[in-house]
């Protein structure tokens, strides 16, 4: 009997050209939660605390995006008089390229506005020239998440009191980012160099230089937990919750002039640090209870009722069947939904009409016509490179699939397949001479990325078809990986919290 993996997924999402991340505020290393922005300013050559409203606004038009911040902050200190207004506006231009599977993002200053008052001083930023800034990203596209990274170089010229001096800030540096359907993070890594001269009463220029090295990261999660029903009569005894969760760190590295008697002295320094951290409200989602009658206490239990919960399988009948074959057809339906990898061929809700005669769809495959339920699924996979057939015409939905498809697949779809070392190396497996060549990548990446590992023999058994239990944990394990890992490395290995 055939066995199908999921119907649509229940927050499947439509992946665009143009995708919205958890990006940090800006450039200024603030953090912010549902109803509260805060940052440091260093302009007067001592750390301020402004804290107050932000309000982004986004628009997207074809390959372009326009990204607006509108601050309006006031010192925490209320002794100090301070103000913030700031209002930036980015224009981001897509060049993608298909044929690579990447995407490159240019950034640049659309419009800006800035004064900032602490006391008697107002800082402003010049109405022409006042803020230039250059920023490229690369994105590499891959089918279960995008990875990108960036540089920027950019300066800004305040005018202190029209005309009694000026502050110039040069920014450099850089930031790293993932987006999958399971959690995004980006981090920036940013230094700025302050160079101030400000005119004295006796008409001595006063000037002094400091640096400021922000760390400020973005970062949303899903994670699944189980919750016990805390009724006894009850006809099920418990089930898993999406929380998502979003917060924001930043972490300041100054080194500033002292400031005694109201007077610089560069000749001392000011060496410290500030941290800001901000979370929003947690969402939860409630999913459905798998019922099934022979999972209970087999090893995979809890990896099953997880992709169960997810729509990831939609069986009907009572039993699993844990301990039979994944087929060739059921692995690639559940990749694409563990993924959440919108189907190319989802249907629209309104057809456009259009004039003349269309092409109707043809499939690649003689076993899977386009009316088979799993097509759209199957020819995604195709298309993304994830699998092939088993001939030019023939897909074989239904043949057994062997550990080393099904992580070759895997791997393929973070598009870490060529991330291993130059061949002539050795997996840690007992087996490793059984590991086909093109595998061979593959698995080793596996094991590093801790989506696999070895039986009691540490043995990683390449050849053996896998069953729906194996093949429950290893997507059960992938999904942790974009849930945990990825975090992980893109803000605490990054960012040194203590």
């Amino acid at each position: 009997m055939k066995r199908l993996i999921g119907s649509i997924l229940v927050i499947l999402l439509l992946f665009t050209p143009i995708t919205t991340w958890a990006t940090p505020p800006g450039f200024s290393g603030g953090v912010n939660n549902e109803y509260e922005y805060e940052e440091w300013v260093f302009i007067t050559g001592e750390p301020i605390k402004f804290v107050g409203k932000l309000t982004v606004k986004e628009k997207e038009k074809d390959t372009e995006k326009t990204t607006s911040y509108t601050y309006k902050l006031t010192s925490e200190d209320k002794s100090l008089n301070g103000k913030l207004d700031r209002t930036v506006s980015l224009l981001t231009t897509y060049t993608k390229r298909n044929d690579k599977g990447q995407t490159i993002g240019q950034t640049v200053i659309d419009k800006y506005k800035e004064i900032i008052t602490v006391g008697k001083d107002k800082y402003a930023l010049e109405k022409d020239g006042g803020y230039e800034l250059s920023k490229s990203d690369i994105i590499d596209n891959r089918p279960a998440s995008d990875f990108y990274s960036g540089n920027l170089k950019g300066r800004k010229y305040y005018k202190i009191n029209k005309d009694e001096g000026e502050v110039i800030v040069d920014m450099s540096g850089g930031n790293v980012g993932y987006n999958n359907f399971w959690g995004n993070t980006e981090t920036q890594i940013l230094d700025y160099t302050i160079t101030s001269t400000k005119q004295t009463e006796n008409d001595n220029g006063n000037t002094w230089n400091g640096t400021v090295k922000v760390q400020v990261s973005d970062s949303m999660t899903k994670a699944l937990k189980y919750s016990d029903n805390e009724a006894n009569f009850s006809s099920f005894y418990g089930g898993h919750v999406r929380v998502t969760n979003q917060e924001m760190v930043s972490k300041y590295n100054y080194n500033l002039p002292k400031i005694e008697n109201n007077t610089i002295n560069n000749n001392k320094r000011m060496i410290g640090s500030k941290l800001l951290r901000q979370k929003m409200v947690p969402k939860v989602e409630r999913l459905i209870i798998p019922k099934f009658k022979d999972i209970g206490g087999h090893p995979a239990e809890e990896y099953i009722k997880k992709l169960y919960s997810l729509d990831v399988f939609d069986e009907n009948s009572a039993f699993f069947t844990p301990d039979i074959p994944f087929t060739r057809g059921e692995f690639t339906k559940g990749i694409i939904r563990v993924c959440n990898i919108r189907p190319s061929l989802e249907e629209a809700k309104k057809p456009r009409r259009t004039r003349g005669k269309q092409s109707e769809e043809v499939s690649p495959f003689k076993d899977i016509p386009v009316t088979d339920p799993d097509y759209k699924y199957i020819k995604d996979g195709v298309d993304k490179n994830l699998i092939s057939g088993v001939t030019k015409d023939l897909f074989k939905p239904e043949n057994p699939l062997t550990k080393a498809q099904a992580i070759t697949i895997l791997i393929k779809a973070i598009g870490f397949e060529n991330k291993a070392p130059n061949p002539g190396y050795y997996t840690a497996f007992t087996d490793d001479n059984k590991i086909p060549s093109w595998a061979k990548d593959s698995i080793y990446m596996a094991k590093e990325i801790g989506i696999i590992q070895g039986d009691n023999y540490n043995r990683i058994n390449p050849n053996k078809n896998i069953t729906r239990a194996e093949g429950s944990e290893m997507l059960v394990r992938f999904l942790e990986f974009l849930q945990k890992d990825l975090q992980r490395d893109y803000r605490e290995n990054i960012i040194n919290f203590r």
